[in-house]
């Protein structure tokens, strides 16, 4: 007995009480044939009770386990806003050619619905990668993205985060463009092909960055509208962004 798994040894205790059952009652009655047909009757039912304990409910409670899951990595999401998220995209947002009229398109405001984000997302998959490395600034850049390495460690050492492959492909966009910066003595006077290099691994990380946030948004707007007025009042493309109420 101690060598079967629990599982065996829940399933042996079960079946004991049953044979026991079914002997106090042979005992008790002597009717072995309404046992016979009551066990008969039950196999019968035994595929839509298998059915519905291995397929509905399994699916219920996954679903139900999942919400979970995913309310815990919106809270992850928003500690990556809140401590990396925003402060990249104001950085890479200067390097736009079109910046402003770009980041028009991302003015989330109250008045947003499920259309204007959907346009927005279309807006980005839109968008022709206009960043010019002139306009980037590498230093700040880097030493941001130095400074928030270990952040980023911890988030990508965290399980949970299987379960959001757009993110973790995020994430690791941003750590890879961290190591190239910091693989590099300067970044302040590189070659035009290095810099077009570094520009390829920018877009790839704007792109994926203002999905992901769309996304928070929109989760804040439904669920945590006194976080989402912060985020509106502190959005990364309003040129005249602050966090006090007017």
């Amino acid at each position: 007995m101690r060598v079967l798994p629990w599982e065996g040894r829940v399933a042996i205790v079960f079946l004991l009480f049953a044979f026991a059952f079914n002997l106090i009652h042979y005992e008790v009655f002597r009717d072995g044939r309404y046992i016979a047909m009551f066990i008969l009757a039950q196999l019968g039912f035994l595929p839509v009770s298998v059915y519905l304990v291995t397929v509905v409910i399994n699916q219920l409670l996954g679903r139900r386990e999942k919400q979970a899951m995913l309310k815990k990595l919106n809270m992850v999401i928003g500690s990556f806003f809140s401590e990396v998220g925003t402060g990249l995209i104001r950085l890479i947002a200067k390097g736009e050619s079109a910046g402003r009229t770009t980041g028009n398109h991302f003015l989330v405001g109250p008045e947003w619905g499920n259309a204007e984000y959907s346009r927005a997302h279309a807006r980005l998959k839109e968008w022709d990668g206009g960043i010019r490395h002139t306009e980037i600034d590498w230093e700040a850049l880097r030493a941001f993205l130095l400074a928030e390495r270990n952040f980023l460690l911890s988030l990508l050492g965290n399980p949970n985060l299987l379960e959001h492959e757009s993110f973790t492909d995020l994430l690791w966009a941003v750590f890879h463009l961290a190591e190239e910066l910091e693989h590099r003595r300067s970044v302040s006077s590189l070659p035009e092909s290095d810099y077009e290099h570094l520009v390829g691994d920018i877009r790839r990380v704007y792109v994926l960055l203002l999905s992901e946030w769309l996304d928070y948004m929109k989760h804040l707007q439904a669920d945590y509208p006194f976080l989402f007025s912060l985020a509106v009042r502190t959005n990364p493309f309003h040129p005249d962004a602050k966090a006090e109420v007017v």
